[in-house]
């Protein structure tokens, strides 16, 4: 498998990553540990979901296999779970167009 593998719980696919992405139903308030640090999930994560490595800010591009697959669309803690109510996509939208990096 590609990647690293979190406490046989998530999958971060480039080390470049902001987001891992759970590999089972993870509930809020577990604590994963990685890299050195303790990331308390502070939503449920379903599984295939991504969640949120370190604190990011509105507007901050989200990155996942190495490469911006979105932005933020709030503040989004480390631990939370990172989807449609917290970010938008920016691959692939004309109307965006010259805008990804």
């Amino acid at each position: 498998m590609k990647g690293e593998v979190i406490e046989d719980a998530a999958l971060l696919m480039d080390r470049r990553d902001s987001v891992a992405t759970a590999l089972e139903d993870l509930e809020s308030g577990r604590v994963l540990k990685f890299d050195g640090q303790k990331i308390a999930l502070t939503d449920r994560v379903p599984f295939g979901h991504k969640f949120a490595l370190d604190p990011m800010e509105s507007g901050e591009e989200i990155y996942k296999y190495g490469a911006v697959i979105g932005r933020t669309t709030a503040d989004v803690p480390a631990g939370t779970w990172v989807h449609t109510h917290n970010c938008e996509s920016t691959r692939g939208r004309g109307d965006q167009e010259g805008t990804e990096r």
